[in-house]
């Protein structure tokens, strides 16, 4: 069941972490969303909402932030490749 939840749930995320632009923005957006996916987890599986929205929401702000920091290093490389 968990394993079922995981794609739509990272999907999900990395959708509406796109539309943000700082790195701030990011890395709270992605922990808003790990923290409402986790708990929502927690709640489906049995097992405890606050700690699957404390795990979810550490997980998210870690994956905003590397997501942000992906995100700049293109936006170098195709702005240094074509001179920019």
């Amino acid at each position: 069941m968990l394993r079922k939840l995981m794609l739509p749930a990272a999907l999900t995320a990395a959708i509406a972490v796109a539309g943000c632009n700082t790195t701030t923005e990011r890395t709270l957006g992605g922990a808003a969303i790990g923290a409402g996916t986790g708990a929502a987890v927690g709640a489906v599986t049995g097992g405890s909402p606050a700690a699957g929205a404390v795990i979810g929401g550490a997980a998210g702000a870690l994956g905003g932030l590397l997501y942000d920091q992906n995100e700049r290093s293109r936006h170098r490389r195709h702005h240094h490749h074509y001179g920019y």
